[in-house]
């Protein structure tokens, strides 16, 4: 669904490697939008003083000092959500019903809070359209 091209942008052939790397893509006839879509990384950026991409879209980040990777987690998510068709959403379901049940066999559950109070918990779930209908249709409350 999605191609994430990490560098190593401090190693001295570090152009030459995507450009290998994308002459590679294109061989194997990887569809033009995973190319188009392909999120750019430059790795070990805490080895280069005060680095900024040159290239357009790149992030930066340092796996080693987990520098930028909330914000490549938030592309990432988005791009893969974008390109699946499937979105994020909270639900309320009763915990004497079957809902979180279905939820876990429809959807991919993020996270369960629960209210012992009233027997109910919020379930953050990743979920496509059609199953998100189909689950309003079996849960109209």
């Amino acid at each position: 669904d999605l191609i994430v091209h990490v560098r190593d942008i401090t190693h001295p052939e570090t152009i030459l490697q995507k450009a290998t790397v994308l002459s590679v893509l294109k061989n194997l006839n990887i569809p033009g939008h995973l190319l188009d879509s392909m999120v750019e990384v430059h790795n070990k950026v805490d080895l280069i003083e005060r680095y900024k991409p040159t290239e357009e879209n790149a992030l930066a980040i340092s796996a080693l000092h987990g520098h930028g990777l909330s914000e490549l987690k938030e592309v990432i998510e988005k791009k893969l959500l974008t390109t699946t068709g499937k979105k994020i959403v909270t639900v309320t379901v009763n915990l004497e019903g079957p809902q979180l049940s279905w939820l876990y066999k429809e959807a991919t559950v993020q996270e369960v809070k629960v209210t012992p109070e009233d027997g109910t918990a919020r379930v953050k779930v990743i979920i496509g359209n059609s199953a998100f209908g189909r689950y309003k249709n079996l849960f109209p409350n």
